[in-house]
């Protein structure tokens, strides 16, 4: 990895991941990085030195997918609507509310990498949708009309802030949350609507299945 690569977020996602379908979702390729690749292989210390963060949009996490795949089998959950996809990582899930007939998505994602590989995995899937930079939490929009978020609750200060955000929201529409049950994840207030065996990999995960489900905020 060099600095004349990551001048270019775009060149430097497609040289250092595969475009390839999370295995629970066939229908949604995404650039993704492996264990055979430089990137998923470099320590954190490496990617600070590098100016990167963390690269948690180069893998479809198992709360993702779960949303992603509970998105496309029941597309009623958004066909015709405004979707917010909150943390967006990698826009799956965002694609498969595209995918599903959401009349608009827009993906939101505070890193920078990742909104130039969700623009590169709208692209790859031939869908168009928006892109949203910032800090969003705690805004309240009219036109959102339905809220989704794929595993954001593996640290406690996140969790806890965007738990009681989501539940604001929960008032005005529905919000669904792909989750794995991580450690922070909420002990109550939510209706499973969906569970999955997901197939993940140990290179970021303590096993290469692991469950995950689909919950409604109430």
């Amino acid at each position: 990895m060099n600095a004349a690569i990551l001048d270019d977020r775009a060149g430097f996602i497609r040289a250092n991941t595969r475009l390839a379908a999370p295995r629970l979702i066939p229908e949604i390729r995404l650039y993704q990085a492996d264990k055979l690749l430089p990137l998923w292989r470099a320590t954190e210390p490496e990617l600070e030195a590098l100016g990167l963060p963390p690269p948690y949009w180069a893998f479809a996490w198992a709360g993702g997918q779960a949303l992603a795949r509970y998105l496309l089998d029941h597309p009623e959950t958004v066909a015709g609507k405004c979707v917010l996809d909150f943390g967006a990582g990698s826009g799956l899930a965002a694609i498969a509310a595209t995918k599903a007939g959401a009349a608009r998505v827009i993906a939101a994602e505070i890193d920078a990498f990742a909104r130039t590989a969700i623009a590169l995995n709208a692209e790859a899937n031939g869908v168009t949708l928006e892109i949203a930079a910032g800090d969003i939490v705690d805004t309240i929009d009219p036109a959102w009309q339905v809220v989704i978020a794929g595993d954001v609750c593996y640290e406690q200060p996140m969790a806890r802030r965007v738990e009681a955000w989501l539940r604001a929201l929960a008032r005005r529409a529905p919000v669904l949350i792909g989750d794995p049950q991580r450690t922070y994840f909420p002990a109550h207030g939510l209706a499973q609507l969906a569970r999955y065996t997901v197939p993940t990999t140990t290179e970021i995960e303590d096993s290469d299945l692991r469950a995950a489900a689909v919950w409604r905020v109430m």
